[in-house]
């Protein structure tokens, strides 16, 4: 499996990068995709994160098929998806906002998704991550745990979205 960071993806058009996720997105969704309005914003997602200053993405291959990916970017200061729940709040404050993780059916159980998350967790110098889990999935949250984040609280950051786990972790990873 090959591994392409955030240095490397410099390079490489950004265009072609939010085709890659929507597409990959599209594929680990298409069952759940006609009756779910908010999974069908996801291209309106990538936009957004995508024009983000900071935008950090890793997309991993297997020969040319794409396993998965894992994006994020800074938070901007106030406005941590985490500061509605700590009081006080952390000394060392600077957060990077993991947004998604995906890995494709076919890869799932093989260490992908942890591959990923480090990859990208890896070449941050913010001092926390914070990240959202939908609360109906409770073995999700668990593996996150097991990658050191703890929760923090609950958020329901759009009216049409899922309630979230709101999880944190120190950075660097342990």
């Amino acid at each position: 499996m090959a591994f392409y960071g955030p240095a490397e993806l410099l390079a490489v058009n950004c265009h072609w990068i939010g085709q890659t996720l929507i597409g990959v997105h599209a594929d680990v969704h298409a069952d759940r995709m006609a009756d779910d309005d908010f999974r069908q914003k996801f291209p309106w997602f990538v936009d957004h994160w995508g024009g983000n200053p900071g935008f950090s993405c890793v997309i991993a291959y297997d020969g040319a098929d794409v396993v998965g990916f894992a994006y994020g970017a800074p938070g901007a200061e106030g406005r941590e998806w985490w500061r509605e729940h700590l009081d006080p709040a952390p000394e060392k404050g600077r957060t990077f906002h993991f947004s998604e993780l995906m890995v494709r059916e076919r890869w799932r159980k093989t260490g992908a998704a942890e591959r990923l998350h480090r990859a990208l967790m890896d070449a941050r110098n913010e001092e926390l991550a914070v990240l959202l889990v939908d609360v109906t999935h409770p073995k999700v949250e668990a593996l996150y745990e097991s990658w050191g984040y703890r929760r923090v609280g609950k958020d329901q950051p759009f009216p049409d979205s899922p309630v979230y786990a709101v999880m944190l972790v120190a950075l660097p990873l342990a």
